[in-house]
């Protein structure tokens, strides 16, 4: 069932997950749309703070692809906006939707894309904003699909394979699809339980390879705008040490504001724990103090170092886009605004601004 956010939202359909790795395919937008900025990086790099400056002085309307950010009430582990930056410019998919419907990949890029339309059509500039790259890479790129599969049969294979992963791991797994589809197995991580699993499904229950289906059935590209993509590169140790501030400022939060821990309990009496934001950098930490799972100094300290490898493993998917134009420093930075807004103009974009 196709879910959606906000109180108006535009109409999606369903999606199958992409292959990572060298099957991502970029878009080629045609040279008469209109332009969209593109602010990524790692977490606690500035992109809030680079995108509102950007937003302001161009005339654009913000859109998140951050996948935490999209959901009501998730505030201090998300690291949503506060109601002072959203009050400056038009924001999207920022606390729009319910945890209990987590919407896809493939449901975000339908939703945004016409979110975008709607924008450009106001005459306005779209500056998307966010970390995470599957969902930058659904909406810009498109997502491959797979062909209909017996449900029943499905369901029962699906629970096959994961016992196998319970027990084997994802690496045993894997090595079975490289053994049936090669090529499909090259461009999913051996770690990734849920596409190898998605593989297997078609190679097993079709006969056919799913890397076959993905050439005949290409991603469809967003050709309603151009991108220009600025990724924001700040020196690592500094980085690291800003991200360790932020999540002590969570965990024991100054005389007077809400921490996170305060936060999950407050959720937590509305939403299960089951559900997969509450496995999300930090909240996992806040439930394991909630139900005395671990010590508050043990939780921050691994909420801290699970968040310094979440910004490394953002550095390394957004560093293989060749699109990408980067800033060495932080958002907020005023020598890196005037770049960003320099190289902005550059290719064309706010020359009248």
């Amino acid at each position: 069932m196709t879910r959606s956010c906000g109180a108006n939202p535009p109409p999606a359909d369903s999606a199958a997950p992409a292959p990572t790795g060298s099957q991502a395919r970029h878009g080629a937008p045609a040279a008469a749309a209109p332009p969209a900025v593109v602010i990524a990086g790692p977490t606690a790099s500035g992109k809030t703070a680079l995108a509102l400056a950007l937003a302001e002085a161009l005339g654009g309307e913000i859109v998140s692809f951050d996948s935490m950010q999209l959901y009501r009430g998730f505030v201090i582990g998300a690291a949503q906006p506060t109601a002072a930056e959203l009050a400056r410019v038009p924001h999207h998919f920022i606390a729009e939707c319910d945890p209990r419907q987590p919407l896809t990949a493939g449901e975000y890029s339908r939703q945004a894309r016409l979110r975008i339309r709607a924008i450009v059509a106001r005459g306005r500039l779209v500056v998307l904003v966010g970390g995470t790259g599957f969902y930058l890479r659904a909406l810009l790129d498109g997502l491959f699909s797979a062909p209909p599969l017996d449900a029943i049969a499905q369901a029962q294979l699906r629970r096959r394979l994961r016992d196998r992963v319970a027990r084997r791991g994802p690496a045993a797994l894997h090595a079975i699809l490289r053994r049936l589809d090669a090529a499909a197995a090259a461009g999913i991580a051996p770690r990734d339980a849920a596409r190898t699993i998605r593989a297997l499904e078609v190679r097993l229950l079709t006969g056919q390879p799913i890397s076959r289906w993905w050439a005949e059935h290409p991603p469809e590209a967003f050709t309603g705008v151009r991108p220009l993509l600025l990724g924001l590169a700040p020196p690592r140790a500094e980085l690291y040490r800003r991200i360790d501030l932020r999540a002590q400022a969570m965990f024991a939060p100054p005389p007077g504001r809400t921490g996170i821990v305060a936060e999950t309990r407050a959720l937590l009496q509305i939403y299960s724990g089951d559900l997969p934001v509450f496995a999300a950098h930090g909240y996992k930490q806040a439930v394991d103090i909630l139900l005395g799972r671990a010590d508050p100094a043990a939780a921050l300290a691994e909420a801290q170092a699970e968040q310094r490898h979440y910004a490394k493993r953002q550095f390394t998917w957004f560093r293989r886009d060749p699109r990408v134009h980067w800033l060495p420093g932080f958002g907020g930075d005023a020598a890196v605004q005037r770049a960003a807004l320099q190289w902005l103009r550059w290719q064309g974009l706010g020359q009248t601004a």
